[in-house]
């Protein structure tokens, strides 16, 4: 690896860290200053003029790395320089001396850009977009990775296609460009993707693995073994609520393990129209896996612990799986809420039906480019410099040096945690039941304890289920698909 390229890789370590603690926790992230239910319209900026990059640390050759990675964006001069960012965490530098994001410092050297923050809160942050929107403020960008933003955005009046400021067949776009086809509606893209990841992975504890006689679940996935079949085997040799051993756990595993084979609820086709898949054969065998989880005892019985997950069980070797988002074990091992020796950590994929590819919850990271956009050129030159900042080779070597670093993971971790994430770029599945409209989330993955995605996992059958929401389900993502169209042939 040349010197240039470390530095730069310096600089992403930096960016990847404030990157996932402002966009991994709600409250971490809460920039504004308003509570929920007020409306926030000041804005601040930060530029290159105002704020200098934090050069504790940094080697000799900033420049040229930097000058390295912006050869791959474009040469044009941007009329307008500033772009608009509503958020509840802000892209600029905070105030506590942390380093600027590479992207950031590649935008404004690159195209003399800059962010005007406009500062909200996650619980108000639609109500905000909203009277910004339809105030004509022209805001540019506004966090992507929500499954609440689309459709419903498109139908709202809330976000515009991207298509005219990007152009997907550029190398730049080449490790997003086939997830951003999930976010294409009537055969227009409306969320700039720049990175997917597994939203959950299974954790467990090896000392537990290894004390019960177990085989170790990623040995299992190398050998091309680990499925539903051999993770229910394993739960069933574990399990032992007499001896207080119980099976798996998180909240919202249902997701993972429901999409693990492939079917959302509500997905698009290839002319970018929803399909709901209520009556999909796939579906009902994903259902009726999770059923067999919950009658064969083999889910935590959350009604035994206040309705709390316990987490903690993990380490003291009394709980085998949990689903959770590979956050829960970042930072220092000390805060894990898991409570497993980093040495004994072990993540392994979701595990997939026998005989199937190995799909994944998908997490798509990005921005949605707003309705009335001021400066929607500048705002896809940023992303641009978004993509650049997480493809550099020598960037990936420095900043996973940091990650384990800061969260106690060993190498062996922390390949296999990008290779998770891989598995999710290759083979991602997207449920935009959420994105669709409250009552089609109401019947699917908000729908409580009784019904659509949580049901199984409370002991209710889906056939029963599919039959009581089944033709309304169809009826609503029908009007949906019709408003989306409508909204879209109108761009």
């Amino acid at each position: 690896m040349n010197n240039s390229k470390k530095i730069f890789a310096g600089l992403l370590a930096v960016s990847v860290t404030m990157g996932l603690t402002a966009c991994g926790d709600k409250s971490n992230g809460d920039s504004g200053s308003g509570d929920a239910g007020e409306t926030t319209t000041s804005a601040t900026t930060t530029t290159g003029v105002t704020v200098e990059i934090n050069t504790e640390g940094l080697k000799e050759g900033e420049d040229e790395v930097l000058e390295n990675a912006m050869s791959q964006l474009k040469d044009v001069e941007l009329e307008n320089k500033e772009i608009k960012w509503l958020a509840h965490y802000d892209i600029n530098p905070s105030t506590t001396g942390e380093s600027k994001k590479v992207e950031l410092e590649m935008f404004e050297r690159k195209y003399g850009g800059s962010i005007k923050y406009y500062p909200t809160t996650y619980e108000n942050r639609y109500n905000d977009l909203s009277t910004n929107v339809l105030g004509g403020e022209g805001i540019d960008l506004f966090p992507g990775q929500d499954v609440n933003n689309l459709p419903k955005g498109i139908v709202s009046g809330m976000f515009q296609p991207v298509d005219d400021y990007i152009d997907l067949n550029d190398a730049i776009w080449q490790n997003t460009a086939a997830a951003m086809e999930l976010m294409n509606f009537g055969g227009k893209h409306y969320q700039f993707v720049t990175n997917v990841t597994a939203e959950q992975v299974v954790l467990y504890n090896k000392a537990t693995i290894e004390a019960n006689g177990l085989d170790d679940p990623w040995d299992l996935y190398e050998a091309g073994e680990w499925n539903w079949d051999t993770f229910k085997s394993m739960l069933l040799d574990f399990v032992d609520e007499d001896a207080g051993q119980y099976g798996l756990d998180g909240w919202y595993n249902e997701k993972a393990l429901f999409l693990s084979a492939g079917v959302p609820f509500v997905s698009t086709d290839e002319n970018g129209n929803l399909v709901c898949n209520v009556n999909d054969a796939t579906v009902e065998k994903a259902m009726n896996y999770q059923l067999d989880l919950y009658n064969s005892g083999l889910v935590l019985p959350l009604e035994q612990f206040n309705w709390a997950i316990q987490p903690q069980m993990m380490g003291e070797g009394s709980e085998l799986f949990m689903l959770w988002g590979m956050w829960g074990v970042q930072g220092d091992p000390a805060t894990w809420n898991t409570k497993i020796e980093p040495e004994n950590l072990g993540i392994a994929p979701v595990p997939s039906p026998a005989g199937s590819d190995p799909y994944q919850a998908a997490t798509l990271d990005g921005f949605v480019l707003c309705k009335g956009a001021n400066n929607p050129e500048g705002a896809a030159r940023f992303v641009e410099c978004v993509l650049v900042a997480n493809s550099d080779e020598g960037a990936i070597a420095i900043s996973d040096r940091k990650a384990m670093d800061d969260n106690g993971w060993s190498e062996e971790i922390l390949e296999k945690s990008k290779a998770i994430n891989e598995l999710a770029r290759q083979y991602p599945v997207y449920d935009l039941a959420a994105g669709c409209s409250t009552d089609i989330a109401s019947l699917t993955t908000d729908g409580g304890a009784e019904i659509g995605l949580r049901a199984a996992f409370h002991g209710y059958d889906w056939a029963t289920n599919r039959e009581a929401i089944g033709d309304t389900l169809i009826m609503l993502v029908d009007e949906v698909n019709t408003q989306i169209q409508e909204k879209v042939a109108a761009e």
